[in-house]
């Protein structure tokens, strides 16, 4: 299996930021950590060894990237109009200067043939998939979110200023009216897992929120809740993660 190792620049961050990628060729994907995670995290979890196939086939090619959650959602700073801004830059870095760049290198890779991506994570990976994909959802086709929170209550409580709202995806996607975005969202593969065992109360709620509202506004989406054995754990992330891509290739 092909891996390289990334250490870039970024403006949007003003500092470098690391990543991974795995694979020589196929859909490319997104590949957010759970919280404060690293760019290794996803190989060191196992997850990279369970979708080897798949990546060694040249089915997908997988993005891992560095989260800045120290920085943002788990600050220790007080001011969390502070830590929401500096998210916001995390997401103009990938927005802006990573998914050209992976929709670029895609596109050379697979002998010119342009492909949407595909976003996912777990637990914390799953909130920043979910909710990058409904905030800049242009360049995407593809969501498969395991074991996540999908409001901004987890981590702020009920402070929700305009710049942290726009970062609770079951808050603003009710009040979400753009036709462009819509049209989008219904013409994308929605995948959101959560099981019922240990330490998944959180995620299952808000799972659940999640799937309301989504069928509210007629947006079609796979919501597939797990037995009371699947835990908030890596063995059954990697469990979901190879049967979800088993689905869709």
């Amino acid at each position: 299996m092909q891996v390289t190792y990334h250490k870039e620049y970024s403006n949007k961050l003003g500092r470098e930021i690391e990543y991974k990628v795995y694979g020589h060729k196929g859909k490319p994907v997104l590949v957010f950590p759970t919280s404060n995670g690293r760019f290794f995290q996803y190989e060191d979890s196992g997850m990279v060894d369970v979708l080897r196939g798949f990546i060694t086939d040249g089915k997908i090619q997988l993005w891992a990237i560095d989260s800045i959650d120290r920085e943002t959602y788990f600050s220790a700073d007080w001011d969390k109009n502070k830590s929401i801004a500096r998210h916001e830059e995390y997401f103009n870095y990938i927005n802006d200067e990573l998914v050209p760049s992976i929709l670029s290198k895609s596109k050379e890779n697979n002998g010119g043939h342009e492909q949407r991506l595909a976003v996912t994570g777990c637990s914390m990976g799953a909130f920043h998939a979910a909710n990058f994909y409904f905030r800049y959802p242009w360049f995407i086709d593809t969501v498969i979110a395991l074991s996540g929170v999908y409001s901004t209550d987890y981590f702020f409580g009920d402070y929700k200023p305009e710049e942290i709202y726009l970062n609770s995806p079951v808050d603003y996607l009710q009040h979400h009216h753009e036709i462009n975005y819509l049209d989008k969202y219904r013409n994308s593969r929605l995948i959101f897992c959560c099981g019922k065992g240990d330490y998944e109360d959180k995620m299952l709620a808000d799972t659940y929120k999640l799937e309301e509202v989504l069928n509210d506004k007629g947006i079609p989406a796979w919501f597939d809740f797990w037995g009371h054995d699947s835990a908030h754990d890596w063995v059954w992330w990697q469990k979901q993660i190879i049967y979800y891509f088993g689905k869709i290739l």
